[in-house]
């Protein structure tokens, strides 16, 4: 088969398309023929060298997809060849095939297209197990969303307003801000012009944001907590702004409040079949009922990855952009 390959960490420019050894399903896996591929910010850092995938897994890049289930392997239920599906995959899915865990696997929604559901996997998966699984929010509570205009942004805005939250996103231009609130986000915050602090708080009588999704890490923690109400959640799944930052203890007491962080990609294969259930119970119904649907800013050819790279890289996309065979 042929897929995207990396010739030495660098820029886009690194990525290729050559012929690589087809994969052969093991015990309890599934074989893809892949229809196209989400493109996520953690593609680009393994690309530059900063994000090797976990033991064992593929190193071609790529962490969901679409296809057609082609083969299964030993002990696999629940599947048959010719199955349109959808699927987060710890690495592998630039390419023509990829080899999943059957437990990873989603159907394709109904109304949904086979590419478009490439945008489905990693970022229904991230923003439910992190903003509902992990950090419980409720209806009626305030999520802050940084980095409104991404594919997890994006899902997030969808998923809280339908649970009967309160949105709040970040973003760095009105084009973005007006996509949020045309998604549902009741507050956008331009986050070059405005301290989001000081946003949240009017928005929210001065309680603060219940739950905080943040993409940015070390650079916005302090400022986080600030945002927080009393037992607020944290939950940050991105290191953007750097990996070290300072946390006033005090401050994150007297509120009773919360910092998690969470990585999806490097959890067991038994942790994700848990989270694809219950995405697969819980958001797939509003996917098909349009209530949450994929927002796709472009679709290029596989071949060209290295273009989809710059795109992420220029943050000028709204939600995600896919590669296509």
């Amino acid at each position: 088969m042929h897929a995207v390959t990396i010739s030495e960490p660098g820029g886009p420019d690194v990525l290729g398309w050559a012929e690589v050894p087809d994969p052969v399903p093991g015990p309890g896996e599934v074989l893809l023929e892949v229809r196209a591929a989400g493109v996520n910010r953690a593609d680009c850092l393994q690309r530059q060298g900063h994000y090797p995938p976990p033991p064992g897994a593929s190193q071609i890049l790529g962490l969901e997809c679409s296809g057609t289930v082609r083969a299964m392997g030993p002990g696999v239920s629940g599947w048959q060849v010719g199955d349109e599906v959808c699927a987060l995959l710890a690495g592998g899915g630039y390419a023509e095939q990829v080899v999943v865990p059957a437990g990873h696997l989603l159907p394709r929604p109904e109304g949904v297209s086979l590419v478009e559901a490439a945008a489905l996997p990693e970022a229904t998966a991230t923003v439910w197990s992190n903003v509902f699984m992990l950090a419980g929010l409720q209806p009626g509570e305030t999520l802050l969303v940084h980095g409104g205009g991404s594919g997890i942004g994006t899902t997030a805005i969808q998923l809280a307003k339908a649970a009967g939250a309160k949105v709040v996103v970040t973003a760095g231009s009105e084009r973005k801000l007006a996509a949020c609130a045309e998604l549902g986000a009741d507050v956008g915050i331009n986050y070059r012009e405005q301290d989001f602090v000081e946003q949240v708080h009017a928005a929210t009588s001065g309680r603060g944001a219940d739950v905080i999704l943040d993409i940015v890490g070390a650079a916005y923690l302090g400022r986080n907590v600030a945002a927080l109400a009393t037992e607020g959640r944290l939950v940050v799944i991105g290191l953007q702004g750097g990996r070290r930052g300072e946390l006033d203890l005090g401050a994150l007491m007297a509120k009773r409040a919360a910092v998690l962080s969470t990585s999806l990609r490097a959890r067991t294969d038994a942790a994700k079949t848990t989270i694809i259930a219950s995405v697969r119970e819980h958001v797939w119904p509003l996917v098909a009922d349009a209530t949450l649907r994929p927002i796709v800013d472009r679709v290029l050819p596989m071949t060209q990855a290295g273009e989809a790279h710059r795109v992420l890289d220029s943050s000028e996309h709204i939600g995600k952009v896919l590669l296509a065979t």
